[in-house]
């Protein structure tokens, strides 16, 4: 099965692993030692972070390193981007909804 970048964000996990590698190069171990899931889990998304081509691995000396591609996830953030202001309208609008409601005094004095 083909998997495309949209695919490799939607899980949680694997949006943590991304944040990770974005910091800095990992071993499979010391990523899977920042979970509380299983090594074959993480394993798992490592490679399905790998058929997206958004991670790559390297092996130097006796590790297997993890790196980032970002130049993969542009196409998720440009759509993301393009909802964006949307949001922001809408929760500029529903904070300007919630100035105008009246002040909740506390009466239990």
């Amino acid at each position: 099965m083909r998997r495309d970048v949209y695919q490799a964000i939607a899980d949680p996990v694997r949006r943590e692993i991304i944040e990770l590698l974005a910091k800095d190069s990992l071993s499979i171990n010391s990523i899977a030692e920042k979970f509380e899931v299983s090594r074959p889990a993480i394993s798992k998304h490592l490679k399905i972070l790998n058929e997206c081509e958004i991670i790559e691995f390297k092996k130097i000396g006796r590790e297997r390193l993890c790196f980032i591609q970002p130049k993969t996830l542009l196409p998720a953030f440009i759509w993301i981007q393009q909802y964006r202001k949307l949001w922001e309208d809408k929760l500029d609008s529903f904070e300007n909804y919630l100035n105008t409601l009246p002040a909740k005094t506390n009466d239990h004095d």
